[in-house]
């Protein structure tokens, strides 16, 4: 009888051990990370912007003429603002009027990366809100956001005139950061080498 007494607490342990396993790893990655996943790490903060030609948005224009694709040395000379969306993001609808706000800014090129996009979805999308972009490239397969390292659309980069990336936005813009981070990071970036 006390050999099955003491079995039963053994076998209960054993059978919630996975689901302690399982809490403790949530735990870990919840406090490693934060709860902020604009507080993702980069590796490319300070390095060259990816060395990948895009080409053009098919069918896109602005007054007739058509908006290049994505060329690496178009970020040489220029601080720039890369913005990778896609019409299916739902933040990406969201961030759409403030992408047009900062795209009356002259000082600046804005450059838009089109993630795993049917190219009619992305002009209306661009028709609807406006297309802020100067060169809009598109990632049909997505290995071009996978060099710039992207977890997941909207994410968007400030390039300084070097063409090195100055630094990186995780999720979609709102205003709030836009005034605390991203204005600061571009005011930085036009600051250096003028």
């Amino acid at each position: 009888m006390s050999e099955i007494a003491t079995a039963a607490p053994k076998r209960r342990w054993v059978l919630a051990l996975p689901l302690v396993i399982f809490a403790a790893l949530a735990a870990l990655f919840w406090f490693r990370l934060g709860a902020d996943p604009s507080k993702l790490p980069s590796a490319l903060i300070g390095k060259q912007v990816p060395q990948t030609a895009l080409p053009a948005l098919p069918g896109l224009n602005d007054n007739g003429t058509p908006i290049p694709g994505l060329d690496p040395a178009a970020f040489l000379g220029k601080v720039s603002v890369v913005n990778v969306w896609a019409s299916w993001c739902v933040p990406c609808h969201d961030e759409a009027p403030i992408l047009t706000e900062l795209g009356n800014d002259k000082r600046l090129q804005l450059v838009g990366i089109n993630y795993k996009d049917a190219a009619d979805n992305a002009r209306r999308f661009l028709g609807r809100y406006g297309n802020p972009f100067g060169i809009v490239g598109a990632d049909s397969n997505g290995r071009a956001s996978i060099e710039w390292g992207v977890y997941g659309v909207p994410e968007t980069f400030i390039v300084g005139r070097d063409g090195k990336i100055a630094y990186k936005l995780v999720g979609g813009i709102n205003q709030d950061n836009l005034a605390k981070v991203l204005k600061p990071a571009i005011e930085k970036a036009l600051a250096a080498g003028s």
